[in-house]
């Protein structure tokens, strides 16, 4: 079972449906399309896509229709492939896209501060233990950091308000 949660908790209704071969979003939801399809869309004109973006997939390549897009959804195949940290960071940072940015596939409560930093703001979750820490409020804290982030520390103490780039 997937769950979506955001910093507020969870969602309920959340209306968007990874398409695949075997999954299609029925009449009330909201299809999240692999980049081509999506290049495809948006080159017709079509706006409020979702989009995936795979790890090996260029995220630059959404630069001329951030405008037409409601949501990117960045894969996280497996725990150790974080190639979507990056694609968050770009998204941000660079492209300067405002809308919604979700984590799906194998996102672990460890990770969920630090897809935070990055720019993911909301998160299809189906690991066990994540979505019952999540439920009962643990999200893992980072006392320090060193980076720039998208998303700058609410800690003086910090060293993430040092620079922005």
């Amino acid at each position: 079972m997937t769950k979506i949660w955001k910093e507020g908790g969870f969602v309920n209704d959340d209306p968007w449906v990874v398409e695949t071969e075997g999954v299609k979003a029925g009449s009330n939801e909201k299809a999240i399309l692999g980049l081509d399809a999506f290049l495809e869309q948006a080159a017709g004109g079509a706006s409020g896509l979702g989009v995936l973006i795979a790890p090996a997939d260029d995220v630059t390549r959404l630069a001329p229709h951030l405008d037409r897009i409601a949501l990117v959804a960045l894969a996280f195949p497996a725990f150790n492939d974080g190639r979507a940290f990056s694609h968050a960071s770009l998204l941000r940072s660079r492209l300067g896209f405002e809308g919604e940015v979700r984590a799906v596939g194998d996102v672990l409560i460890d990770q969920i501060p630090l897809m935070l930093r990055c720019g993911i703001d909301s998160f299809a979750v189906t690991n066990a233990t994540a979505i019952k820490r999540l439920s009962e409020g643990r999200l893992p804290g980072i006392a320090n950091h060193y980076q720039p982030t998208a998303k700058p520390s609410t800690d003086a103490k910090s060293y993430s308000w040092r620079r922005v780039s």
